[in-house]
Formats: structure tokens, C-alpha cells, sequence
């Protein structure tokens, strides 16, 4: 899954208003962060290969350390503990504890979601045994109106706990997330429909993935600075 992650992010910040959107944006996707950070050391892998499913191009390999059940409720556990400290200098104890629940919440989410989508590749123990996917993938129309009802979803809640007023009712605080969220919508047509490129390499797609998820976290943080939480 792919853009359906951030509907998450913006559910999360309906109900967690102190918590950044930009941070909960680097929360659903750090699964995948790590994983293409670790393909680039070799230490995870995945192939690309044409209509590998109707959706997407490439065979998931070895993700034990990024994508098994166990590693992301470790992970999410240590990124809990660490916002935890470097928060809680900024803010009471009690809205510490609420940002950074969200944030490990963020994480977990990526696994329950992927499962969805994912043919069985992913795995329970770090050991890379018991895949599990539901193979959603497999569909490609499926696939994109799961995501797009997810996204459009967690946008309509987000709208409706925050608004613009005063110096922030601006045409960017009426209309940039709506506009955001159009354009990542049309960038998955072209991720779920869009054929395999020959200059792709598997190099240049785990680092062009993670430009991309830094970006649109760097988007979400400046739009949401523009609204105002009821």
C-alpha cells in the first residue's frame, strides 16, 4: 500500500491534535523507509520484475527487519521511547504520551494495511518465516479505490477538526490539502497503472521512494501549519 498509509496520519492528527502531521506523515511510512534505506545496504531485498502483480512491479524477497510483525511492534516501541525523551522537554507529560502513542500507532498501522494488499511477504518473526498478504495487489482497480476511499476518508476527517481563520484563511489553508491530496491520488494511478520503466533500477527506486516519502512528509508538516485544530 502506498498512498492509503497517510489516510492514517490523518485520522491520527484528527484525534491527536498536538501531534505534527508531518511527523505522523514519517510514522505510517517508516516501515518503508527503513526498508528501502536497508536495500540500499543490501540487508533487505526485492526484485523487480514487470506485472509481478496487477499492481505493482517488483517481488518482495527479504524484509524480516522492516516489514515482520514482531520488528514493527519493536520498532514502534523504540520510537515511542525515544520521542518520549526528546518531547517531553517541550511539553506536559500527559500530551508527551498522547504524540508519541500516536506516532508508535502510526507504524503499527503499516503492517495491518500492507497485509491487505500484499501478496504473502510478509512476515511474523524477524526469522522471515510465516508470510502472510491477502493479495490484494493482485487486482489493480481494487487496489487504487482501496486506497483512494482510505485517503479521501482521512482527509474529510482532518478537514473537519481544523479550519482557517484569520491571517491563515488564505487560499493555501482553504484548498492546499485538498490539492495535495488530488496530486498524490494521480501519482497512484501512475503506481498502480503505470508500466515498469527500463531505465528503473532497483537503486534508483528505493531512493527515489524515499525522497518521495520525505517530500510529501515536508508538504503535510507546511500545509498543516496553515489550519488551525478545533
Amino acid at each position: 500500500m502506498f498512498i492509503g498509509h497517510y489516510a492514517v496520519s490523518f485520522a491520527l492528527k484528527a484525534t491527536q491534535k498536538k501531534a505534527s502531521l508531518g511527523l505522523l506523515f514519517i510514522g505510517v511510512q517508516f516501515v518503508d523507509l527503513l526498508f528501502f534505506s536497508l536495500t540500499l545496504l543490501n540487508i533487505e531485498k526485492f526484485n523487480l520484475i514487470e506485472n509481478y502483480t496487477e499492481s505493482t512491479h517488483f517481488q518482495l524477497e527479504f524484509m524480516p527487519y522492516s516489514h515482520s510483525l514482531v520488528a514493527v511492534l519493536l520498532w514502534s516501541i523504540a520510537i515511542f521511547l525515544v520521542l518520549k525523551v526528546l518531547i517531553k522537554k517541550e511539553n506536559e507529560q500527559s500530551e508527551t504520551i498522547t504524540v508519541t502513542m500516536a506516532v508508535a500507532m502510526a507504524i503499527i498501522s503499516h503492517w495491518c494495511l500492507d497485509l491487505v494488499v500484499h501478496t504473502p511477504d510478509l512476515p511474523l518473526f524477524i526469522d522471515n518465516t510465516h508470510l502472510y498478504g491477502f493479495g490484494l495487489w493482485n487486482n489493480a482497480l481494487l487496489t487504487y479505490i482501496l486506497e483512494a476511499i482510505l485517503l479521501v476518508g482521512g482527509l474529510c476527517m482532518y478537514l473537519n477538526s481544523t479550519y482557517k481563520s484569520g491571517i491563515n484563511d488564505t487560499v493555501v489553508s482553504r484548498y492546499g490539502m485538498i490539492i495535495f491530496i488530488l496530486v498524490l491520488l494521480a501519482i497512484n494511478i501512475i503506481n498502480v497503472f503505470g508500466p515498469l520503466s527500463p531505465e528503473d533500477t532497483k537503486i534508483n527506486t528505493a531512493v527515489s521512494a524515499l525522497m518521495a516519502y520525505i517530500v510529501f512528509a515536508i508538504i503535510a508538516f507546511w500545509l498543516d501549519r496553515k489550519r488551525v485544530s478545533k
